[in-house]
């Protein structure tokens, strides 16, 4: 059994959209023994974080970084699996009003204290959530449920 965590914050309901998106590419029947929580950040904890065997973390962009809430589910969670965490495979998807890197740039940063280990690029959606923003989110939940479900990760 694996188990992914995604975790996500959205004010205007864009970031939301591609993490329902992703949740449903990672929720397949192709993955019966994969469990998938879809969580808002300030509901999400460290003890999330030790059930997960994979992370997906949604963003939009603020003032060129990352959420605030997001910011905080990290700094809530990180004293609290310090040591406990095992190398954790994860990705980011960023709603991105600009261009999204200075989010990506940050949340790199702090995975790096973690361990979070990178396993596909960031997905940035620029502009208006479309079909496109939400076939990718979907593309993106369900490769990491694969590679989950495979043991590629």
């Amino acid at each position: 059994m694996q188990n992914l965590l995604i975790v996500y914050h959205s004010h205007t309901g864009n970031t939301a959209q591609l993490a329902a998106a992703a949740y449903q590419g990672a929720t397949q029947e192709a993955y019966p023994d994969l469990f998938v929580r879809l969580l808002q950040a300030q509901e999400a904890t460290a003890d999330d974080l030790l059930w997960a065997n994979g992370l997906l973390v949604g963003t939009p962009e603020n003032f060129g970084y990352m959420s605030g809430l997001i910011k905080d589910f990290f700094e809530r969670t990180f004293y609290a699996v310090e040591g406990k965490l095992a190398p954790l495979p994860y990705a980011m998807f960023i709603c991105a009003g600009n261009d999204g890197t200075g989010a990506v740039t940050s949340i790199e940063r702090i995975a790096r204290g973690y361990p979070l280990i990178p396993v596909q690029e960031a997905l940035i959606c620029r502009g208006p959530v479309d079909e496109q923003a939400l076939a990718d989110c979907n593309a993106l939940g369900a490769a990491l449920a694969a590679g989950l479900d495979l043991g590629i990760f």
